[in-house]
């Protein structure tokens, strides 16, 4: 399985835009891709404005696929000016 671990910094002014669309844009992960296995949204304890994603696919192949599906891109596009940074990990599950 294929996991990748996401880790947002979101600009405090912009949190309650921006949670919604993650949450929006996890389920239609989990709802359109039968490659995506999980998707989660994580809020950290100690800074409420990082936003950390735990997504497992089936192989690599599902997450490329991921990444050019349209509701990815009109996500990305929606909240690229509330992202201060962004980090991403890919791991192989062991």
């Amino acid at each position: 399985m294929h996991v990748v671990v996401v880790d947002f910094a979101v600009n405090p002014e912009r949190m309650a835009e921006f949670l919604p669309l993650m949450k929006v844009q996890a389920q239609n992960s989990l709802d359109l891709e039968d490659g995506c296995k999980r998707f989660d949204v994580c809020i950290d304890r100690h800074d409420p404005n990082r936003i950390l994603l735990y997504e497992l696919y089936v192989d690599d192949a599902a997450f490329q696929s991921h990444l050019k599906s349209a509701h990815f891109i009109a996500f990305d596009r929606a909240v690229s000016d509330m992202v201060v940074e962004k980090t991403v990990r890919t791991l192989q599950l062991a």
